[in-house]
């Protein structure tokens, strides 16, 4: 049997997590603070361990608060996906489409797809969620997704469907005031001594590898500047004049005027996006999406 006084507990200790703070989750939650502090109290005596501490400047977890804040995370994201999968089965709907998409996808492949599923199945619900690549495959595993849209490479898997929806050529994403900004063209061996800000690996295993193995063909190592989480951050600290970066040429819109992406004299491709999808869970509502993406229908 479910334990909602329990969920209850856990949501509010995740939003107080991300806050690090009882005040701004107070307020994040619409409730005061003294019941609040009490709702974790009720929940640290339950679990018999402290999750949280507290000081004047701020609340920061503890080591076992922040081993289990993963857990509780997916837990509660799990939990509200029921509770729409339930009130859309109240209202009539036909289910709930949970896709989990790697920011840059968010921007230029989601939107498009989003309208047209539910233009073809109204009554449609659809929940996105940002994932990172590395996340993708586990999370269609364990059916936490439906849909992943990611940078996924490498050799096939039985289980899990997947097909490439973007490809796009690599460029470097330079400063303005950058040395090589008036280059049409630029060689990849002619950042030799640059500093770089690189995808850090955890996030895209694979797709950071590629990139790795492309400057190793061209001689050099990249020197790494600042190592961040989504290509949409390499392009922000490269127009904060903090090194150079290899980013897709589908990103030139999301540049801001301080960044210029210069493509590479040598046209080396990447995979911006991929859709895929576990083979092993039958859903109609995925098929059906396959379908409206323009892919061939799931094996």
């Amino acid at each position: 049997m479910i334990n909602f006084r329990l969920m209850k507990h856990l949501w509010l200790f995740s939003v107080v997590a991300e806050e690090q703070h009882f005040g701004r989750a107070a307020k994040r939650l619409g409730m005061s603070q003294p019941p609040l502090s009490e709702h974790i109290k009720v929940l640290e005596q339950a679990l018999k361990v402290t999750l949280l501490e507290r000081s004047r400047q701020g609340t920061r977890l503890t080591p076992i608060g922040a081993a289990i804040l993963p857990t509780v995370q997916q837990l509660v994201q799990q939990m509200g996906q029921l509770e729409r999968t339930v009130d859309e089965a109240v209202r009539g709907g036909v289910g709930v489409l949970t896709i989990g998409a790697v920011s840059s996808a968010m921007f230029d492949v989601i939107p498009g797809i989003v309208e047209a599923l539910k233009k073809q199945t109204p009554g449609l619900a659809i929940s996105v969620h940002e994932i990172d690549s590395v996340e993708a495959v586990p999370a269609l595993e364990t059916g936490r997704i439906d849909l992943a849209f990611a940078r996924l490479e490498g050799p096939p898997d039985d289980r899990i469907g997947r097909i490439a929806l973007q490809q796009s050529a690599l460029c470097v994403a330079l400063h303005r005031h950058h040395r090589l900004a008036a280059k049409t063209r630029i060689r990849l061996e002619a950042l030799n001594d640059e500093e770089f800000v690189m995808f850090e690996r955890r996030y895209s295993p694979l797709y950071f590898d590629h990139l790795m193995a492309t400057c190793r063909e061209q001689g050099f190592h990249p020197r790494m500047l600042h190592e961040v989480r989504s290509i949409t951050a390499q392009i922000a600290f490269v127009g904060c004049g903090q090194g150079v970066a290899l980013v897709p040429a589908s990103m030139r819109r999301m540049a801001p005027q301080s960044v210029l992406l210069k493509p590479l004299t040598k046209k080396i491709m990447v995979t911006t996006a991929a859709v895929a999808w576990n083979r092993e869970r039958i859903n109609p509502l995925v098929a059906a999406a396959l379908a409206v993406i323009g892919t061939p229908q799931v094996p």
